[in-house]
Formats: C-alpha cells, sequence, structure tokens
C-alpha cells in the first residue's frame, strides 16, 4: 500500500514509518524538517512542509491508500494563551488541509490521532470509546480535531480516531524525561498519586494501527491504551523497582500547578481509559503489565 504520514519523522511517526516500511509498503512522510537522514529506505520519501498551510505536498494525497495523521505541536510544556492556540491550529487545520485533499470515492483509510485527554478528568470512570467528551481546553482541541477527521466520511473514507495514552518507548516520549529523573533519585508520583494513568507501549501502539488496517469493521474512535490501566503511584513503583531507585520524592500538586500552570491541571488529570474496541475486535497486546512494558524499554 501507499501510505502518507503527518508528524512522519516525530516519536510515534519514526517507528510506524520503518514499521510499514519493513511490511513491504511505500511510505511518505511529511514534517517540518528541512530535511532528514533518520529513515533511510528506498520505499521511503520524505516532504518538508507546513501542514497547517495549503501547499504542494497535498498533491500526494492523490495517490494514496492510507493516511495516517499525527501532525501536532507537543502539549508537554507550559501553556501561553498563544501556545494554546498553536496546539489547537496545528491539529485542526492539518487535519481540514488533508481532508479536503482526498480522493471521494476510493477506498482509502484515514487514522488521525487524538487523545484520551478528549474525555477530561474523570476520577475512577471506567473510560471506553462511548464515554461522552470532558469539558477542559485538551478535550476541547480533541473533540475538533476529531470532527475535523470524520467529515471524510462524506466521501467514503474510512475514519478511525485513534486516542492515544501516554507512549512509553527507549528513544523518544514521556520515558526520555522519566528515566533520568529516577536514576537521579528524582522519581515519584505526581499529586495525590491515586489519578490514574493511561499508557501504551510503542511497539503495541504500532501493531495496533496496522490491526486495524486490517480490520475494515474499525471506524470511529479507538482507545489507544493497555488493558491493565495503573494508578500514577503505582506507575512511579514500577519504575522504581525496574531501575531500582526508591519512588519517593513525591511532587505536590501546588508545585506542579505553580510550575506547570494549566497544563499541571493535566498532569493530575485521572483517566482509567480502556481499550474495549480492541479488545472486542480480537487485539493482543504484547505489553499489558506497565512493569514488563517498563522493564522491556529500560533494559534493551
Amino acid at each position: 500500500m501507499k501510505i502518507f504520514i503527518t508528524g512522519g519523522l516525530g516519536f510515534i511517526g519514526r517507528h510506524l514509518s520503518n514499521f510499514l516500511l519493513r511490511q513491504g509498503h511505500h511510505v511518505t512522510a511529511v514534517g517540518t524538517r528541512p530535511d532528514q537522514n533518520l529513515i533511510n529506505d528506498e520505499n521511503f520519501r520524505y516532504i518538508s512542509a507546513d501542514t497547517t498551510r495549503k501547499g504542494t505536498w497535498q498533491d500526494a494525497l492523490q495517490d494514496t491508500d492510507v493516511v495516517i495523521n499525527l501532525a501536532g505541536r507537543q502539549i508537554f510544556k507550559r501553556w501561553t494563551k498563544t501556545y494554546k492556540q498553536l496546539i489547537h491550529d496545528s491539529r485542526i487545520l492539518t487535519t481540514r488541509n488533508l481532508v479536503e485533499s482526498l480522493s471521494a470515492n476510493k477506498e482509502i483509510i484515514l487514522c488521525s490521532a487524538s487523545g484520551i485527554g478528549y474525555y477530561g478528568d474523570r476520577g475512577d470512570d471506567m473510560l471506553t470509546e462511548r464515554e461522552p467528551v470532558g469539558s477542559d481546553f485538551l478535550a476541547g482541541v480533541s473533540r475538533d480535531w476529531e470532527a475535523e477527521a470524520l467529515r471524510a466520511e462524506e466521501k467514503g473514507v474510512r475514519v478511525v480516531t485513534t486516542r492515544f495514552g501516554v507512549v512509553l518507548g527507549k528513544d523518544g516520549g514521556a520515558m526520555e524525561k522519566m528515566v533520568p529523573a529516577f536514576r537521579f533519585f528524582l522519581g515519584g508520583p505526581l499529586g495525590s498519586g491515586r489519578q490514574w494513568f493511561p499508557w501504551i507501549h510503542i511497539e503495541d501502539l504500532v501493531l495496533a494501527v496496522n490491526f486495524i488496517l486490517e480490520h475494515e469493521d474499525i471506524k470511529g474512535p479507538v482507545n489507544f491504551c493497555a488493558p491493565n490501566p495503573v494508578t500514577n503511584r503505582d506507575f512511579a513503583n514500577a519504575m522504581g523497582h525496574v531501575l531500582r531507585r526508591p519512588a519517593i520524592m513525591p511532587a505536590p500538586s501546588f508545585m506542579i500547578r505553580l510550575v506547570m500552570g494549566e497544563f499541571g491541571d493535566l498532569m493530575l488529570f485521572s483517566q482509567r481509559a480502556m481499550p474495549e474496541k480492541l479488545l472486542s475486535c480480537g487485539f493482543t497486546f504484547n505489553y499489558p503489565e506497565v512493569e514488563g512494558a517498563i522493564r522491556d524499554i529500560v533494559e534493551a
């Protein structure tokens, strides 16, 4: 298949691109880097472009079978009013441009990223794909992001909105920041530690995307998170156990909010998400337990 990936050189995008190339697919990735030296494969093509703007990059969408939309400014930093607008626009405008460029009446699959943040702060509620949207900023962004992607259904496109939990991998993502903290005895739970922490191993994420491509009956929202959610405190303890470090440096809620502002609230949210749709369709996770996932990443 011919596969087009926005954000194709990011943490998730690199893993997906390499996996799909190994499967024999042709991959075109678009990103903001002026050039790339991260992927060397004759079936890989890179386009440098700002996908929030219309441009010649959209021409590549006329001859594609699958679009995987991962573009968006990172959320893991302090949110100013200006940066919040960038978070919103980088997702919504990119998705709008993608959908407008897709051919009608052609068998195309659009896998468009979203996040578990769609649900907002939900305490101990069990969050399947049927649960309603939250009311905070990130929930609103996720709602608008998914709505733009779902417009492609009017063209006969099969649309899947992939609601990612925290993605764990050894060469980027959350672990890149957490592992050094624990190694220097600075790791521990955030706030009370009782909030639920939705997570997924990068290998399972890649395999789940491939599973969706192969199963034509899957559409709409899909939770991308491990089937055994843990609390933030349990996650910290698992990290400490694997790294042989005590998880004894809790970060007080008031300090997180003071340092990180509105984004600090997000770090304290509780989201007990379950991958109901993937499990009901027969997907098997290689890393269903968090300690095994951490051990694979740290000891690889």
